[in-house]
């Protein structure tokens, strides 16, 4: 079956489309990448999405918009990804839309909403569609997050050690592989922001025309590497009550946004923009090593588009312990998984899993009752229909060489 997954995370800066041919083997499930495509949203439509994200108030009239809007944007991307990756076959499109709310209070998710209406997807392409991954879990009394735990669980599983997939977009999520060899009770949670207080902080300080390329986001840690960690600044970041929170839990932009760092800020004497962009990489890289040391994690494996951020990599590496005695850090590139896709490709399993009737949850993960079939399914065109149950669900998940599509 060919899917194509489309993602576009807490960061909202594009849409990532990325096709798989996905096969059953067994209890394996093998997974061919066909490539990705990767399309900028609009630039009035981005800002019309940031300008009505928490803590903005906005109106039905603009979510009504946006929905209708976005949902055209990942349309169109997915007719491109079909026709450039897939030849014009793909049979299923599993979309996670974007994410502009996710209710969280003392540790409890009370409900999610992500938008981009898949009506738009299924009539552009003519395929079904495989939507709104996250509410059932949340219905089920989960976090509705990390869902890509699933997927990393059979991806990672076997593996020495204690494998730990790190997730670097707006926030960081984890998932903790336990003992990869013997088979562990696995955990995932969001540790805290990754690229969020940083690209907040580039649009609000940064000087325009300033080292460090656009202004929405630290093109290759620029402003960090100029900078200097403030230890005052960063002791007051660390005092943040999520962090001590136990899992599995969950966060977002509702809580770390540019009102929060200003109030941090306010506290504080002033600060050049590189110095405050040094302290939050520094605060992105010492979140994520605290919260993986007490699994006796062996090695992280890394995706996102917080990869790309080099000062943000070496600072990880040293605050993991790095070198032989410390946890390995690599990215999923090296496992066959480019990392700058991996979660639309995580996705296209999750589509998969659903059209197939399968669970795609782990209580353990999203701290829900039971395992659950997630999302909604929209219609393709007439005569087009989904598979039946397969005999034996997939436990494991194989990434075979990227192939050239015919």
């Amino acid at each position: 079956m060919r899917v194509v997954g489309l993602m576009s995370g807490t960061s909202y800066d594009a849409i990532d489309a990325a096709a798989a041919d996905l096969a059953l083997e067994g209890d394996t499930l093998v997974l061919t990448p066909l490539g990705m495509i990767s399309t900028v949203y609009e630039k009035g439509l981005r800002a019309e999405l940031a300008g009505a994200l928490p803590p903005a108030a906005t109106d039905l009239a603009t979510v009504c918009r946006l929905d209708t809007h976005i949902g055209q944007a990942f349309a169109e991307a997915a007719v491109r990804a079909d026709r450039e990756l897939c030849d014009g076959q793909a049979d299923l499109i599993a979309s996670h839309g974007q994410t502009v709310y996710h209710w969280a209070e003392a540790g409890r998710v009370h409900g999610t909403l992500q938008i981009g209406e898949p009506a738009w997807i299924a009539e552009a392409t003519g395929r079904p569609v495989v939507s709104g991954f996250r509410t059932r879990d949340v219905a089920a009394g989960g976090q509705g997050a990390p869902l890509v735990s699933i997927f990393d669980v059979m991806w990672l599983r076997g593996r020495p050690g204690v494998p730990v997939a790190l997730n670097l977009g707006g926030i960081a999520n984890v998932t903790v592989v336990a003992d990869g060899a013997g088979g562990g009770t696995p955990l995932a949670f969001d540790t805290g922001p990754a690229n969020a207080l940083i690209d907040a902080a580039v649009r609000a300080l940064a000087e325009p025309g300033a080292p460090g390329g656009e202004r929405t986001m630290d093109v290759d840690g620029v402003l960090a590497a100029r900078g200097t960690v403030d230890p005052g600044l960063l002791r007051k970041l660390l005092d943040e009550p999520y962090y001590a929170l136990p899992a599995p839990k969950t966060t977002g932009k509702e809580l770390f946004h540019l009102p929060y760092l200003r109030a941090v800020l306010d506290t504080c004497g002033p600060l050049s923009a590189e110095d405050v962009v040094a302290t939050l990489t520094r605060l992105t890289a010492r979140t994520v090593a605290d919260a993986v040391r007490p699994f006796g994690a062996t090695e992280v494996i890394a995706s996102g588009g917080g990869t790309r951020n080099p000062v943000l990599m070496r600072w990880l590496r040293e605050e993991l312990g790095g070198g032989d005695a410390g946890v390995l850090l690599r990215t999923s590139d090296e496992l066959g998984l480019p990392s700058g896709t991996k979660e639309a490709y995580a996705f296209a399993v999750l589509g998969w899993l659903t059209a197939h009737g399968l669970p795609a949850t782990l209580p353990s993960c999203t701290g829900a009752r039971h395992p659950s079939v997630l999302g909604s399914l929209t219609p393709g065109a007439a005569g087009r229909s989904l598979p039946a149950p397969p005999a034996t669900a997939p436990d494991r998940l194989v990434v075979r060489a990227v192939r050239t599509p015919r």
